[in-house]
């Protein structure tokens, strides 16, 4: 129960003779021995035993606990932590050893004493898509070369064959995906053949800071609505103003934006202005009023009022309306493919046909500023009355078109022919400088970015089932798995382009009522014992296809057990016991299902 909630167990008063004692704290594993002593007699009879000889040994003034064998010390229990975590990882690496191939997520964080620990994550198959933590090492370096020796060491300890990797899934820093002295080039050194991935989640982190910071208009908007939820949380007075304007909204926290959280953009700005053409609920109104409050309030410093001004001035330009609902159309496209990117299991074909699904919607919008438009004009019309509903002296208007501005005259020297000036408003400068800038950075870097293994991916396309019924009107082609026979030779001799062709040609034709995943065509291959006989070298393709990582966001996931692990009153907890309660805290299942007599038995060897 500790370990499943990564709780810590020690105390400073921990000796035996003091358990009697409930005013007390003896730490979290010995307040549960003494609660469960209360229903269990043969341990209320041991505990009582153990209290009153450690009592006697104390009174003689002796130091230690003599002969007393307790089994409450607490080097038996770091004897119990240790077993149970090299239990853990015995558990993994038999289920990968079955699996016969795997891939790795690797990534860093600094802990709560700013020491680099690297998470180091498995993914294989069974009857199902596993991600593991298998260990988290302390580094010392960050260069490509060390993550390698991690990785070496770590197999040569658990007696891991690298040889089996098929691949790695990375951030995509000059460390891990260097030309020379990279993780991945590295890696490839020790097992040829693997497949490095940039992770998805990254990446598309990445197009967005692209996509936000691509002209001046949207990167004011960002820093805007970042600047104004750090100013009312910089001061109690403020954020008292902020929570008497409000009142009975159910989102009174503004968000600042993060630049690593991946939703960061998209939660900030969905807070203020809401949804597309759908501004109820938002906190676009309460702002101003806010800001309005504190800018007429005479106790407020000077700085914080003119703060305040300007935060009005620029959230009533309709050139803020205007950008905002450009980038909450962007974001319906892109944060379901970041959620769905995040979630546990994804294969690597079904993230690479929502990116393609994701960047065609984008284009197709692309050049579609008329919704924009009429989604800015809803937004100002309701916020303007809005606005008009409250009973306040400053009387406040959001923006309903964009300034003219006034063109310069160019004066025609003698012997110059005149240019004809085409006359273009506003609106149509806006688009053309603006809206379409922004949106062909979107997608354009979504294309660039994702282009990573082309035709690895075209032949990991031909296992989707979707595409089995274009056989019937089509041969197949010629270099078709060409790529995938490299990664598949290691594991079978005879996993030839060829005769993989030959596999799925029948495969595909003769299972016309498959589902639409390959999980189910794996699950299916399993199921009928078609692995072992007939298709063999497809199901050894579709392990592939399925073990390979297209993101490490597990790893981020044991960031934030990590966070909640190692404290600052936690901060010396030792790097062995840290991955022992990272490992339990993770893989919790593997840790119901560990046999309490084996771990018994393992103690007792000790």
């Amino acid at each position: 129960m500790i370990g499943k909630r990564g709780l810590s167990y020690r105390s400073q008063n921990e000796a035996a003779y003091m358990l009697d004692d409930c005013s007390i704290d003896h730490g979290n594993f010995l307040e549960v021995i003494v609660l469960l002593s209360k229903y269990d007699v043969c341990l209320k009879e041991h505990l009582k035993e153990c209290i009153e000889k450690s009592k006697k040994i104390h009174q003689t003034g002796a130091k230690g606990r003599g002969s007393l064998v307790s089994l409450l010390s607490p080097k038996t229990v770091n004897s119990v932590v240790n077993t149970i975590q090299q239990l853990i990882q015995e558990t993994i690496v038999g289920d990968i050893k079955n699996a016969e191939m795997f891939s790795l997520q690797i990534d860093t964080t600094q802990d709560i004493n700013s020491q680099e620990q690297c998470s180091v994550v498995v993914r294989y198959v069974t009857d199902t898509i596993h991600e593991r933590l298998i260990s988290i090492v302390k580094c010392k370096e960050t260069t490509g070369q060390y993550f390698v020796n991690i990785v070496s060491e770590l197999a040569e300890k658990l007696n891991l064959d690298l040889t089996k990797c098929i691949g790695h899934a990375t951030d995509g820093a000059s460390n891990m995906q260097g030309q020379y002295k990279g993780f991945s080039t590295q890696m490839s050194k020790v097992s040829p053949n693997q497949v490095h991935v940039w992770c998805y989640a990254h990446v598309l982190n990445l197009v967005l800071a692209d996509t936000t910071q691509t002209v001046i208009e949207s990167g004011s908007l960002f820093t805007v609505l970042n600047d104004i939820a750090v100013f009312f949380r910089e001061s109690h007075k403020r954020m008292n103003v902020w929570e008497n304007e409000s009142q009975g909204k159910h989102q009174k926290r503004l968000s600042p934006i993060g630049e690593t959280r991946w939703w960061g953009k998209d939660n900030a700005l969905r807070k203020v202005f809401g949804s597309l053409a759908n501004p109820h609920n938002c906190l676009y109104v309460d702002i101003i009023l806010a800001l309005t409050a504190i800018q007429e309030d005479m106790t407020m410093k000077t700085t914080a009022r003119i703060q305040a001004r300007g935060f009005v001035e620029a959230l009533l330009k309709y050139e803020t309306i205007l950008t905002a609902q450009t980038f909450l159309r962007i974001f319906e496209q892109t944060s379901p493919l970041s959620k769905y990117l995040q979630t546990q299991g994804m294969d690597i074909l079904s993230a690479h046909r929502m990116v393609i699904a994701t960047h065609k919607s984008l284009k197709n919008m692309s050049r579609d500023f008329a919704s924009v438009s009429a989604a800015a004009e809803k937004f100002v019309l309701w916020a303007n009355e809005k606005l008009q509903e409250q009973d306040k002296e400053v009387e406040l208007e959001v923006e309903s078109a964009l300034p003219s501005r006034r063109r310069r005259k160019k004066t025609t020297r003698p012997g110059e022919t005149p240019h004809a000036e085409t006359v273009t408003s506003p609106e149509q400068v806006y688009e053309v400088t603006v809206h379409n800038q922004i949106m062909d950075t979107a997608t354009e870097t979504l294309h660039r970015r994702f282009l990573g293994h082309g035709t690895l991916y075209a032949d990991l396309a031909f296992l989707d089932p979707r595409n089995f019924t274009q056989l019937e009107s089509s041969s197949l082609p010629p270099l078709m798995f060409q790529e995938l026979s490299k990664c598949l030779l290691r594991f079978d001799s005879e996993a030839t382009a060829e005769n993989l062709q030959c596999e799925f040609s029948n495969f595909a034709l003769q299972w016309e009522k498959l589902k639409m995943y390959p999980l189910d065509e794996y699950k299916i291959l399993r199921r009928f014992n078609l692995m072992s006989n007939a298709y063999h070298l497809l199901g050894l393709a579709y392990k592939f296809l399925l073990t390979l990582s297209i993101t490490q966001v597990a790893c981020e996931r044991t960031f934030s057990l990590l966070k909640f692990i190692k404290t600052r009153l936690r901060s010396k907890l030792s790097q062995e016991h840290l991955e022992a309660f990272m490992l339990m805290a993770t893989e919790r299942d593997i840790l119901f299902s560990l046999d309490s007599d084996v771990i018994i038995d393992k103690v007792a060897e000790k």
